[in-house]
């Protein structure tokens, strides 16, 4: 049987009865509005924070190799082509780290062993502070050495 001389009222897990005014409004959604969901970072995404923050660096002539330096340049000219930024950069992106491969070119007369660490400095602040991941390691591979009397490597073009 139900007591009615005490309407509105409720127990509590304890027993004790309490009121519509001493409850606590039940909060929505619970905790922090951060962690309601789940953010992915796709590897390419990543791969061009990092070719544009090693591109920043002195002494970086290029990225990628010769071959994929001359394919990017007719992609480049090609009507609608955009640059690529992310040549020369292969990134492995989990949950929370990642890890990186930079194939790069230096400039003659520069110390590659500074230009590599300025490279890997510049990158791991920018994917870090962007992407919010931490990197775990830059692996950076110097292909070749820009020397100052080689013209620009452009392919000749067929058409007239």
């Amino acid at each position: 049987m139900t007591d009615m001389t005490e309407p509105n009222r409720t127990q509590n897990p304890e027993g004790e009865k309490e009121s519509p005014q001493t409850r606590k409004p039940t909060r929505r959604g619970g905790g922090d509005p951060a962690g309601r969901g789940r953010t992915t970072i796709a590897d390419g995404v990543v791969e061009k924070i990092a070719g544009l923050a090693a591109r920043e660096v002195l002494g970086v002539y290029a990225m990628g190799s010769g071959l994929s330096r001359t394919f990017g340049a007719v992609r480049d000219r090609v009507p609608g082509g955009s640059k690529s930024v992310s040549r020369g950069v292969k990134a492995e992106v989990g949950e929370t780290q990642t890890a990186l491969d930079l194939e790069i070119v230096v400039e003659y007369g520069v110390s590659i062993a500074d230009v590599a660490r300025a490279v890997r400095e510049n990158v791991i602040a920018a994917v870090e502070r962007m992407a919010g991941l931490e990197v775990v390691e830059v692996n950076i591979a110097v292909s070749d050495v820009k020397l100052p009397e080689e013209e620009e490597e452009e392919p000749e073009s067929r058409l007239q």
